[in-house]
C-alpha cells in the first residue's frame, strides 16, 4: 500500500511510533484550533497502532473573549473520547504579543505534563507551520541548521503531523463531522507569520504549486547536514571530546588551531548537543574566550557557561538540582547531582589527606555543593585554605567545581571533607575506633 492509500490515522499514528515507545503517556495540545482537534481525533483513531497513553491538555490564554467556550469545547472533546482533561488558564490580555504568548503556553504545557506525569508533549505543527518556519527562519537571516525548521522530536516536544498537509487534516475533519474554533490572530497580517501564511505563500504557491513541498525538502536536507555535523566531533584527532557534569569539554588549543568555519561548525554542533543555539554573536564571544588566558570564562545564554581552564575548553549548563544540602546517614547512599557518598560502619585505619574515601566519626553531617570562599583546615597542616586553591592545584577547571561535593557537619557546617581533593582535621577518629567509611564516586 503507497502512503498515499495509508489512512491518515496510521500514518500519524506510524510516525508517533518513530519517535515515541509504545506505553509512553503523550499530552495532546489541543488549541480548539482545527489542526490540534484534527491531531486528537487522529492518535485517538490510531491508538492501537501507536500504542501511546493518550491525555488532552488545553491552555486558555485569556486573550480572546471566546476562550471559556473553546476549553468547554475541547473538554468535551476529551471527554466524548473518554480521554483524561487537563487545562490551565492564563491571563495574558489582549495586548499580549505572539511571543510573549507562546511562551506561556509552552511553560504552561509543561506544568500540565508534570502533573499528568506525561513525558511527550504532542502539537499539531504540520507540513505547512515547517514550510512557514523555514521561510521565515531563512527572511531573518538564519544558518544552515536554522533552515532545518521544526524537529519531529525535540525534548519532550514531539510533532507526528510534519509529513502531513493542512488540507489533509481540514478534509479529515469535514469528514468526520468535527467543528474547530478559528483563531483570527493566526490569519492577521500583522503577525510576520500570519503574513507570510495568507499572503506570501498563496502568490509563491500561485507561481510554484509545490512550493511548500520544496521548502519541506530543504528542511529535510538541512536537517540531515546537522545530524551528520553533531558526528564530527568525535572524529576530529586530538579535539579529545569529553563528556563532564552538565556539559562537554574539547582541547582548547586544537579547538583554536582550526580555520574558523570548521571552529565555529563543531562548536555549533557541541552547543546543540546541550540545547543552545550558538549564533556569530555567541560564536564570537567563544573566540574570544579561546584567544584568551586561562581561567576566563563568558555566560552565553540563560544558565549556559562557557570556561577556558587547564588546557580545555568547557560548555556546560550549571546543575541547579546539585544545591541542595542532603544529609548522609549509616548504610545509605546519599546523592547529589554526578555524585554518589556511600557510608558504612568500620573500624578507622590511618586518615590520610587525598583520596576519594575517608573516615568520619559517627554522627550528623551532610554533603552539598562547593561554593566560593568555601576554605577548609587540612589535616596535617597549619591554618586554613582556601579549598578553590586546592582545586587548581589538583587541575579541577571551573565548571567541575560548581557541582562538586562538600562534606560538612551537620551542627555548624564546618567542612570536614572535600572528595578527592582534601581531608580537614575535624571529625577525624583514632585508629581502631569505629567510624563511618564514607566513599565517594563522581560521575
Amino acid at each position: 500500500m503507497s502512503p498515499s492509500n495509508v489512512p491518515l490515522e496510521q500514518r500519524v499514528a506510524g510516525q508517533l511510533q518513530r519517535v515515541v515507545p509504545p506505553g509512553t503517556t503523550c499530552l495532546v495540545a489541543v488549541s480548539g484550533g482545527p489542526d490540534s482537534l484534527a491531531l486528537l481525533d487522529l492518535l485517538h483513531l490510531g491508538a492501537a497502532d501507536h500504542g501511546c497513553c493518550l491525555i488532552v491538555g488545553h491552555v486558555d490564554h485569556g486573550i480572546h473573549p471566546d476562550s471559556i467556550g473553546v476549553a468547554e469545547h475541547v473538554a468535551a472533546a476529551a471527554a466524548s473520547r473518554n480521554l483524561p482533561f487537563h487545562a490551565r488558564t492564563l491571563a495574558l490580555g489582549v495586548r499580549t504579543s505572539e511571543t510573549r504568548a507562546r511562551v506561556a503556553r509552552r511553560a504552561a504545557l509543561s506544568e500540565l505534563a508534570a502533573e499528568a506525569g506525561a513525558s511527550a508533549i504532542v502539537l499539531a505543527h504540520h507540513a505547512d507551520d515547517q514550510a512557514e518556519t523555514v521561510l521565515l527562519r531563512l527572511l531573518r537571516g538564519s544558518g544552515p541548521a536554522g533552515l532545518a525548521g521544526m524537529a519531529s522530536r525535540y525534548g519532550p516536544w514531539v510533532r507526528p503531523l510534519l509529513g502531513v498537509r493542512q488540507s489533509e487534516l481540514v478534509a479529515h475533519l469535514a469528514s468526520r463531522g468535527l467543528t474547530a474554533w478559528i483563531d483570527p490572530a493566526n490569519s492577521d497580517p500583522r503577525h510576520l507569520r500570519s503574513w507570510l501564511r495568507v499572503a506570501v505563500l498563496p502568490v509563491l504557491g500561485d507561481r510554484l504549486p509545490d512550493v511548500v513541498e520544496r521548502l519541506n525538502q530543504a528542511a529535510a536536507q538541512a536537517a540531515a547536514a546537522r545530524r551528520a555535523w553533531c558526528q564530527v566531533p568525535e572524529l576530529l584527532p586530538g579535539l579529545d571530546v569529553k563528556s563532564v557534569v552538565c556539559g562537554i569539554s574539547v582541547a582548547a588549543p586544537v579547538l583554536l588551531g582550526y580555520r574558523s568555519t570548521l571552529r565555529h561548525a563543531v562548536l555549533a554542533a557541541l552547543g546543540r548537543r546541550l540545547g543552545v543555539l550558538l549564533g556569530e554573536r555567541r560564536l564570537a564571544a567563544l573566540d574570544r574566550l579561546l584567544e584568551g588566558h586561562s581561567g576566563g570564562a563568558v555566560t552565553l545564554a540563560a544558565a549556559f557557561r562557557a570556561e577556558l581552564a587547564f588546557g580545555r575548553l568547557t560548555l556546560y549548563r550549571p546543575d541547579e538540582a546539585a544545591l541542595a544540602l542532603v544529609p548522609l546517614s549509616c548504610g545509605g547512599t546519599a546523592r547529589l547531582g554526578s555524585a554518589a557518598l556511600a557510608v558504612v560502619t568500620e573500624r578507622a585505619g590511618t586518615t590520610v589527606r587525598g583520596g576519594w574515601m575517608t573516615a568520619l566519626v559517627p554522627g550528623h553531617y551532610a554533603a552539598r555543593t562547593w561554593r566560593s570562599g568555601d576554605r577548609i583546615r587540612p589535616i596535617g597542616g597549619a591554618g586554613s585554605r582556601s579549598v578553590a586553591v586546592l582545586f587548581r592545584e589538583a587541575r579541577v577547571g571551573p565548571a567541575r567545581r560548581r557541582t562538586w561535593p562538600v562534606v560538612v557537619t551537620g551542627d555548624d557546617a564546618t567542612i570536614v571533607w572535600v572528595p578527592g581533593i582534601c581531608r580537614a582535621d575535624v571529625a577525624v577518629p583514632a585508629e581502631g575506633d569505629e567510624a563511618w567509611r564514607v566513599d565517594c564516586a563522581i560521575a
